[in-house]
């Protein structure tokens, strides 16, 4: 048993809560359509049967969803994931920047997908926090964990982004992050400095923060 998955036994919450938190993020931090709407009564009462504090976080964000005209979610999603530098739900962006190595690390997140019988989809990058979400959620939890913890700081510095711009998104991201092993003094190392220095860039490449060339306003 790895340590991740050591930790994970121990923690408060179950491998079936964990898998349900992870799920409804997933499916609330994807681009708002008629669909989610329509699922949303269904995520309420799943969440409803979760501990706190997930239940609250998810419970906030359920609630945005509901009680916006979906217009006006579709502009608030791309204002907030799509034009926010520090809102990139890539978790590669944050450790690798637009580098040569974020190509690797993209192969690492196919080849744990397809380890674990999943042919990753072609239509969105692997590290789409979405498409690990989804993974963790209905495929390998371990696997998905793992991930998860490997790439943490890009995840709190997200979860920081999003308070700090009081989005009601920032409950989805303090939901999945009270599913994870407690912080470590490197995991806090590796958000302060990522804060303070943005992700790495090759030498020629962009300023840190760049946006991604493949971020852009949706129709």
């Amino acid at each position: 048993m790895s340590r991740i998955a050591r930790l994970l036994k121990n923690h408060r919450i179950s491998a079936r809560q964990r898998a349900v938190v992870h799920r409804i993020a997933a499916l609330v931090l994807d681009y708002p359509d008629e669909q989610l709407r329509a699922d949303l009564p269904h995520l309420r009462t799943a969440a409803q049967r979760l501990p706190e504090p997930v239940r609250g976080h998810l419970g906030g964000v359920l609630d945005h969803l509901e009680q916006t005209p979906l217009r006006r979610l579709t502009e608030d999603y791309v204002a907030t994931f799509d034009l926010r530098r520090r809102c990139c739900l890539y978790l590669t962006y944050y450790a690798h920047g637009d580098t040569r190595k974020r190509g690797v690390a993209l192969l690492g997140f196919k080849h744990a997908y397809r380890a674990a019988g999943l042919e990753p989809a072609t239509e969105e990058l692997p590290d789409h926090l979405c498409v690990l979400l989804e993974f963790s959620a209905t495929t390998d939890p371990d696997a998905g964990a793992r991930l998860l913890v490997r790439y943490r700081a890009g995840l709190e510095l997200l979860r920081l982004a999003l308070i700090d711009a009081d989005s009601p998104y920032a409950g989805a991201l303090a939901a999945v992050s009270a599913t994870l092993p407690p912080l470590t003094g490197r995991d806090r190392d590796a958000v302060a400095r990522l804060v303070a220095e943005g992700p790495p860039e090759e030498e020629n490449g962009p300023a840190p923060f760049a946006l991604p060339d493949y971020i852009g306003a949706r129709t």
